[in-house]
């Protein structure tokens, strides 16, 4: 090995100028066509992305004052710089020191197209979305308190961390099963697919519900979830499916297929559960409102029970007023109406009185006749029944004579 005198020495410093020199004389006012990734306007007003073709990505920016002068000539080009968009940029290479990267400066910008992957992506949307597999008809509420819930997301990483502090800060004692799976990559749509499966034929441990997920990242980084097959696995699933896939602005065909789309995956974990002390003091809420409404009913019935007794009362009162001047009026004419009823009656009696004397045996004594009865009370009614020296008992219509026969 040579002496270190014998190779250039440099700082970082003075490494990171020399290549400034380098690159950003030979590639100042240059145009570059590509296709943008990563889209980013952050709160500064500076915008960054990554400019790619087919073999290669180059980071670049605009700067706010360049966006917005763009803005105010051409806000058509404005708003179709997202990704997938296909640009010719004009602008300049630069190296900016501080992390010791190089970047495209962009000055200005013009649409050309959409990109190969923002083609695909917005093809298979039409023809999805043709099938009604999007449509919100289709589409299941969510369980309003989950018992248990299936991740589909990569074990690595802090989504997972994430969702189950926040899933189990809101309702504690939840069951959460993860079915770790690839999230980037060509084979990341096919290991989703298995933990759709795998959970949707679990027999002995049935999720009430999917949340699949995955952090933030480039639209490229997200294209597994725009995969046929897996968008129309989440559509397929008989369990009730949260996408939750990269940030706020990312819209993979899965956010779509789900029953639910999330903008992350802790916004998922805080749509899929309520918080159980929010609960528990609504229920208590609800409590108080119920006790104070029956209190409520009770005393209004109790003085309806009132105002009724007092009503009874005085309709009692009426009635029988009513009724003893109807007694009062009805008297004058109930006594002659008795006195001949009792008449009536007593002529019917005397002639019945009649009758039943003049029909007695009795009375017929009265008449001169007698009756002539045996020693034990028999009739006698033929006198050839008799023998000398019975002994016969004779009623006359006054008075009773024994009688021997000779």
């Amino acid at each position: 090995m040579a002496e270190a005198k014998s190779y250039p020495r440099y700082t970082v410093s003075s490494l990171t100028e020399k290549i400034r020199a380098a690159l950003e004389k030979p590639f100042a006012k240059i145009i570059v066509d590509g296709e943008i990734s990563g889209w980013r306007r952050y709160p500064s007003g500076h915008c960054y992305f990554t400019l790619k073709d087919a073999d290669a990505q180059i980071s670049a920016v605009l700067f706010k004052g360049t966006y917005e002068r763009l803005a105010e000539q051409r806000p058509d080009v404005v708003d179709g710089l997202k990704d997938g968009a296909k640009v010719t940029v004009y602008g300049n290479v630069s190296v900016y020191g501080p992390r010791g990267n190089y970047q495209f400066t962009v000055l200005s910008a013009k649409l050309a197209g959409v990109g190969d992957l923002m083609q695909r992506y917005l093809a298979l949307k039409a023809k999805l979305e043709g099938e009604g597999l999007f449509d919100a008809a289709r589409k299941r509420p969510l369980p309003k308190m989950p018992r248990r819930i299936g991740l589909v997301t990569s074990e690595a990483g802090a989504v997972v961390h994430d969702m189950c502090t926040v899933l189990t800060r809101r309702f504690p004692n939840l069951e959460i099963r993860l079915y770790p799976c690839l999230v980037q990559g060509e084979t990341a749509a096919a290991t989703v697919c298995a933990g759709l499966a795998y959970f949707n034929a679990a027999a002995d441990w049935r999720a009430d519900l999917l949340i699949v997920a995955r952090g933030g990242g480039s639209f490229e980084d997200l294209f597994c979830f725009n995969d046929e097959a897996l968008v129309r696995a989440v559509a397929a699933s008989e369990i009730p499916t949260i996408s939750a896939v990269g940030h706020e602005t990312d819209f993979t065909l899965c956010d779509f297929a789900a029953d639910v789309r999330a903008g992350t995956p802790s916004i998922a974990a805080e749509i899929a559960v309520p918080v159980l002390a929010d609960l528990r003091a609504q229920l208590a809420a609800f409590d108080e409102r119920l006790a104070v409404a029956l209190r409520g009913r009770g005393e209004f019935f109790a003085q309806r029970l009132d105002q009724l007794s007092d009503g009874l009362g005085a309709a009692l009162s009426l009635s029988l007023a009513r009724a003893e001047r109807r007694l009062d009026a009805l008297v004058p004419r109930l006594r002659p109406a008795l006195t001949l009823r009792l008449q009536q009656a007593t002529a019917r009696f005397e002639k019945a009185e009649a009758k039943l004397v003049a029909y007695s045996p009795y009375g017929v004594l009265e008449r001169g006749y007698s009756l002539t009865t045996t020693a034990d009370g028999a009739v006698v009614r033929d006198a050839a029944a008799l023998h000398a020296g019975d002994s016969l008992r004779t009623r006359f219509a006054k008075g009773e004579a024994n009688v021997v026969v000779c």
